[in-house]
C-alpha cells in the first residue's frame, strides 16, 4: 500500500458483517481501524465475548474501536483524527450520527441485507420469509441520517428457495454482500458513482426480532406458520407447548400439507415421519423438533424418548 491509497474505516458487529470485512481485506483495500460494538456477556457464565467483527480484525492486526456511543464529542474526535476517506458500515447496530457521517471524505456506504426500500430496518432477513418474498437481495446505499433511506449505489438479487430458512438466506447474503461490496469500492473511491434515490412510497420496515414472535399461533394458516418456523430457523427458533405452558417444544422444520380436519392445534396423525398438526387453515408436518434440554431431533427419535398421540392439543402458554 501507498501513503495516497485511500483509508477505510470499516464498522459492523455480527457474523455477516465480517464476511464483508473478510472480503474487503482479502481485496487488498486499506482497512485502517474497525470499530464494533462493545464485547457482550454470553453463555450460560455470561463471559464477555466478542463480536465477530473484532476477532478478524485483531487477527489481521487492524486497530479496533468499541464505543458504547457515537453520538458524544470525544467518540467523534476519536473517529475525526483517523482521517479516514471512507466508512464501510455493515451491520454495526449503533446509530451515525450526521457528524459521523460526514467525518470521511468520500462519506459512508452500508451493505443491507434486502433490495431498497423494501425491509429498511433491524431484521430483513427474517421478514423476506416471513412475508413470502420470492426475492432478496443486497443493496450498497450511500448512508443518510435517516434509517436505511439512503441513495442505493448498487445492487444484486438472488430468488429464494422454497425451503429457505433464516440461516440458509443469511450465508447466502453475506456472501453476496461481500462480492458486491468489492465490485462496488473502486468506482465509490473514485467518484464514479451515481446513486439511485429511493422510492419512500414504497419502503417497508423490518423491525428487531423478539423471542416472543416465535410463538406458533396455531391459527394462523399452515403456510403462514411454515414461513415463521423457516424465518426463525436458527434463531429465536419457533415454538409451541405440548400439554402444559413449561412443555415446550421447539420446531426446526415442517411442511405444510392441504386440508386436515381439527382444533387449531390439534394433533391429527403421529407417525415415524412426522407429526401432523391442524391449523387455521390446512394443516402441518412437524418434521424436526427439541424438547427442553434435549437436541435438535428428527420426529422419529423424538418419539423414542417423549409421547404425543392424535387428538392432544398444541398451543402457546398463555392457552393453557
Amino acid at each position: 500500500m501507498t501513503a495516497a491509497t485511500p483509508k477505510i474505516i470499516f464498522a459492523g458487529t455480527p457474523d455477516f458483517a465480517a464476511v464483508a470485512l473478510q472480503s474487503v481485506l482479502d481485496a487488498g483495500f486499506n482497512v485502517t481501524a474497525v470499530y464494533t460494538q462493545p464485547d457482550r456477556p454470553a453463555g450460560r457464565g455470561r463471559k464477555l465475548l466478542a463480536s465477530p467483527v473484532k476477532v478478524l480484525a485483531e487477527g489481521r492486526g487492524i486497530p479496533v474501536f468499541q464505543p458504547e456511543t457515537l453520538r458524544d464529542d470525544t467518540a467523534w474526535q476519536s473517529l475525526a483524527d483517523l482521517a479516514p476517506d471512507l466508512m464501510i458500515v455493515v451491520a454495526y447496530g449503533l446509530i451515525l450520527p450526521q457528524k459521523v457521517l460526514d467525518t470521511s471524505r468520500l462519506g459512508c456506504i452500508n451493505v443491507h441485507a434486502s433490495i431498497l426500500p423494501r425491509w429498511r430496518g433491524a431484521a430483513p432477513i427474517q421478514q423476506a420469509i416471513l412475508s413470502g418474498d420470492r426475492q432478496s437481495g443486497i443493496s450498497i446505499m450511500q448512508m443518510d441520517a435517516g434509517l436505511d433511506t439512503g441513495p442505493v449505489i448498487s445492487e444484486e438479487r438472488l430468488t429464494l428457495a422454497e425451503d429457505e430458512t433464516g440461516g440458509t438466506l443469511h450465508e447466502r447474503l453475506a456472501d453476496m454482500g461481500g462480492r458486491l461490496l468489492v465490485t462496488t469500492l473502486p468506482a465509490v473511491m473514485a467518484g464514479d458513482i451515481a446513486p439511485v434515490a429511493q422510492d419512500n412510497t414504497l419502503a417497508t420496515y423490518a423491525g428487531k426480532i423478539d423471542k416472543a414472535m416465535a410463538a406458533i399461533d396455531w391459527s394462523r394458516s399452515a403456510v403462514d406458520i411454515d414461513r415463521q418456523i423457516r424465518a426463525f430457523n436458527p434463531w429465536p427458533v419457533a415454538f409451541t407447548h405440548t400439554g402444559t405452558p413449561d412443555n415446550r417444544l421447539r420446531v426446526w422444520n415442517a411442511r405444510p400439507a392441504e386440508g386436515g380436519h381439527g382444533r387449531p392445534g390439534e394433533i391429527l396423525e403421529v407417525t415415524t415421519e412426522g407429526i401432523l398438526v391442524a391449523a387455521g387453515q390446512d394443516s402441518l408436518w412437524l418434521l424436526e423438533v427439541q424438547a427442553p434440554g434435549g437436541k435438535r431431533l428428527e420426529v422419529r427419535d423424538y418419539l423414542n424418548a417423549h409421547t404425543l398421540n392424535s387428538g392432544d392439543i398444541l398451543g402457546v402458554g398463555q392457552a393453557f
